[in-house]
């Protein structure tokens, strides 16, 4: 049986949040713009990417249409150790 404890749920939520910043970043989306498209007030959608609130899997699904990005791309919670691993893995999700 797997436990998942409070430092590990920080970690994801974390983790989630850097991808949200990444992407977002990387479209040129301000946090003010991305919320606006997502439907969401910029103090909501800066708590999910600061990492200090949970987000539903539909509200995520909102973010991931604003950016233009499949859903899965933000669920992959695998740990990458630099940002080039992680952006050449971005892109054979993308083209695969």
């Amino acid at each position: 049986m797997l436990t998942q404890t409070k430092t590990d749920e920080v970690v994801l939520l974390q983790r989630l949040g850097d991808k949200l910043k990444y992407h977002r970043l990387e479209k040129g989306f301000t946090q003010e713009n991305l919320s606006a498209v997502a439907g969401f007030s910029r103090s909501y959608y800066t708590e999910i990417e600061t990492g200090k609130r949970n987000v539903s899997i539909l509200n995520l699904n909102k973010i991931s249409v604003a950016l233009g990005i499949p859903l899965n791309i933000l669920l992959d919670m695998e740990e990458r150790t630099d940002r080039k691993q992680y952006k050449n893995s971005l892109q054979m999700n993308i083209f695969s």
